[in-house]
C-alpha cells in the first residue's frame, strides 16, 4: 500500500490518498480539502480490475453532490444513484477525477507505454464542484499520454481543454508533482 499527500501548487489545501494494489486490481481512496476553483471538501474511492480498467467510482462533496458510477471494463457505464446507463461514456476505460492527481495513475498503468509512445484516450472526467452544471455525472474528455521516461515521466495532455503537463511519477505510478496544479508534500509509511 502507498500513502501519499498533495497540496495545490501554491501550498494550500491538502489531500490524503491511499493506493492499494493486488492481483484483483487497484483501489484509490482519498480525502481532499481543496482550494482549486473555490473551497471544498471531498471523499473519493476508485476501484479497477486487474488490467487497471475503472470498475467503480464514488465521489461525495461535503455538503453537496454525490456520484456513484460503475463500469464493466469494456467501456459501458452505469449511474448507480439513478439506476441508468450512461451511453455517452461508451468506450471510456479510465476515470479522471478533477480534484486529485491520483487518477492519472490509472491510464499510466493500464497503457504501459514504451519510451516516446503516445496514446489518445477518452476518459470519464468528474468535474470540480464549480464545474457541475445540472446533474452530477462524469463527462467525456479526450486526453493523450506520452511516455517520456518509462516508469518516471509522462506528458499528459487534456485535449478537451488544451492543457499540457509533464508528470513525474514514483514507483507506484503515483504523481509526484503536477506542475502548476498539485505538489507532493509527503509519502506516509503505512501503519501496520
Amino acid at each position: 500500500m502507498a500513502v501519499v499527500r498533495w497540496q495545490d501548487w501554491d501550498g494550500h489545501g491538502l489531500e490524503h490518498c491511499e493506493c492499494r494494489e493486488d492481483s484483483d486490481g487497484l483501489v484509490l481512496e482519498g480525502v481532499v480539502a481543496g482550494t482549486r476553483h473555490g473551497l471544498y471538501g471531498g471523499y473519493y474511492r476508485v476501484r479497477t480490475d486487474a488490467a487497471f480498467r475503472t470498475r467503480e467510482v464514488y465521489l461525495r462533496y461535503v455538503g453537496g453532490a454525490v456520484l456513484q458510477v460503475e463500469a464493466d471494463g469494456e467501456g459501458n457505464w452505469r449511474d448507480v444513484v439513478r439506476d441508468r446507463s450512461l451511453d455517452f461514456l461508451a468506450g471510456c476505460l479510465d476515470v479522471d477525477i478533477g480534484i486529485t492527481s491520483a487518477t492519472n495513475t490509472l491510464p499510466i498503468k493500464r497503457l504501459n507505454l514504451d519510451m516516446n509512445e503516445s496514446r489518445d484516450i477518452t476518459v470519464a472526467y468528474i468535474p470540480l464542484p464549480d464545474q457541475i452544471g445540472g446533474e452530477f455525472l462524469p463527462q467525456r474528455a479526450e486526453q493523450r499520454y506520452t511516455c517520456l521516461i518509462p516508469s518516471r515521466r509522462y506528458r499528459y495532455e487534456g485535449l478537451f481543454r488544451f492543457f499540457t503537463a509533464e508528470l513525474e511519477i514514483d514507483k507506484d505510478s503515483l504523481v509526484i508533482d503536477y506542475p502548476n496544479t498539485f505538489r507532493r508534500v509527503s509519502t506516509v509509511a503505512p501503519s501496520s
